[in-house]
């Protein structure tokens, strides 16, 4: 059966998300630890397909401020995908990278904005490079761009975006701990829906 809409996936086909989402998850962890050269561990992702609305709650509320980073996805598969970072997030990379303090979005400057971009981007990475090898589909990613922003304001952007497309997207909450300390990320993965055809194809999922 075609997809027409993220509402269509059946229970294994949201397996096959799921296990995308937990070896990009655990490529990420890793590249963290690389970069700030000590341990981070990761709890099992929650992956959930969710329309908009409970993707805002989940985040905290409308009025929950995060610092998103969006890029699209072009090649087999294309599509957005943006990471969705909290303070807790923020102040674990910042201090253990450049070694400041983060109380408040509005103190970040351009090297701070620059350290949290690079480590979006290389996470982002981990997951579209985990989504290729399983389904050996061609998937590159832009430059990202990055806001700090209520997470009503950073989800319309894909809401406009797909309005005619899908009122669902892909949502993967990941929980860090690294010295002790938790951090918490948001990745919305957003293909379109020709795009989330190919993937189920690729792995004998399709029609």
């Amino acid at each position: 059966m075609a997809l027409n809409d993220y509402g269509d996936l059946n229970e294994i086909q949201l397996d096959a998300l799921r296990e995308i989402g937990n070896i990009g998850s655990g490529n990420a962890a890793t590249a963290l630890s690389s970069m700030l050269e000590r341990a981070v561990n990761i709890a099992v992702p929650k992956i959930r397909v969710l329309d908009y609305n409970s993707v805002c709650e989940q985040l905290g509320g409308p009025e929950k401020l995060l610092v998103g980073i969006l890029f699209s996805m072009s090649g087999d598969v294309t599509g957005m995908m943006m990471f969705l970072l909290h303070k807790e997030f923020a102040h674990m990379v910042l201090n253990s990278l450049v070694g400041s303090e983060f109380d408040g979005y509005s103190e970040l400057d351009e090297m701070d904005k620059s350290t949290i971009q690079e480590v979006g981007n290389i996470m982002a990475g981990s997951y579209v490079n985990a989504m290729a090898a399983m389904t050996g589909l061609t998937i590159d990613i832009s430059v990202p761009t990055m806001n700090v922003d209520m997470a009503g304001a950073l989800l319309s952007v894909p809401a406009i975006y797909y309005a005619n497309i899908s009122d669902r997207i892909i949502l993967i909450e990941d929980e860090f701990d690294h010295d002790r300390e938790g951090a918490s990320s948001h990745i919305l993965l957003i293909p379109e829906v020709d795009g989330l055809m190919k993937i189920m194809d690729s792995l004998g999922l399709g029609s």
